[in-house]
């Protein structure tokens, strides 16, 4: 099984800019290019949250026209750019978004890998939070089954980065809680989150979170406390997870065309010459 993860899109209305800089429309066709360009295809796409700027459902009208270019299934969750409502408007025939309790949470059984989609979205806020209802509903999904590879999804990860104005709003409520229901399921192969706009890695309850890149702009990578909250226009990411051999593999994969590939090898013999 392969799923590609894509992350924080932010679409606007065509031609309008995020930022004053960021074309951000201009950028997901080209993602939603090299996903279908892969060689294994993958199986499903998950885009982890903030997929419009202002959560307009004209803008996730221009999402959805771009995003139904995928030639495989695709997921979607909101993040704190996102409005509940409003999404699940424009994407009636994605019927899991009318959720749980109020919240966008549903599990999708139909791979090898079970993916279990967490909502941490506080509305009008910045900051991530997983209250009672949300955790105890994880948690019920978890002990449903046990022993099956799962990944859990979610916008906000649970850990600090280091990048100082993107911590403060991190994940704010939930995470301890959130540990202990992961560190008891031994199952859980991924915490797959977005809201960074990097791929960062830590260790967490006894297995990995992450976060994913943006296909479009990125957070700047100044680790001090007081980094100012800026982005950079590094190259364009996505995520995919390779599940093989009883675990999941991640890999960072560019979007735009780069030079190559190229041989190591001429008749069998490292090329020296």
């Amino acid at each position: 099984m392969l799923i590609a993860q894509l992350s924080d899109p932010h679409i606007r209305l065509p031609g309008q800019k995020a930022y004053r800089v960021v074309a951000t429309d201009a950028f997901l066709p080209p993602a939603v290019a090299a996903v279908n360009a892969q060689n294994p295809r993958p199986d499903v796409v998950i885009i982890s949250g903030d997929l419009t700027d202002f959560g307009r459902p004209a803008e996730y009208a221009h999402l959805k026209h771009m995003l139904d270019r995928l030639e495989m299934p695709y997921l979607l969750l909101p993040g704190n750019h996102d409005d509940r409502d409003a999404l699940a408007q424009v994407f009636p025939d994605h019927a899991y978004l009318k959720g749980a309790d109020g919240y966008v949470q549903y599990v999708v059984e139909d791979y090898p890998v079970r993916i279990v989609v967490l909502d941490t979205v506080v509305p009008g806020q910045s900051h991530g939070a997983l209250c009672e209802r949300r955790l105890g509903w994880l948690a019920d999904r978890l002990a449903e089954t046990p022993e099956r590879p799962t990944v859990i999804v979610m916008h906000h990860p649970p850990f600090n980065t280091g990048i100082g104005h993107m911590d403060r709003i991190g994940l704010l409520q939930g995470a301890e809680a959130l540990a202990r229901i992961v560190g008891a399921h031994g199952n859980v192969e991924r915490v797959l989150c977005g809201h960074l706009h990097r791929s960062i890695q830590r260790r967490f309850a006894g297995t990995i979170a992450a976060t994913c890149p943006s296909p479009a702009h990125q957070v700047a990578l100044d680790l001090r406390a007081d980094a100012p909250s800026a982005f950079v226009m590094e190259p364009p990411a996505f995520l995919l997870h390779d599940w093989r051999d009883g675990g999941l593999v991640s890999h960072l994969a560019y979007i735009g065309p780069y030079a190559g590939p190229y041989p190591f090898h001429d008749g069998g013999a490292l090329i020296d010459v």
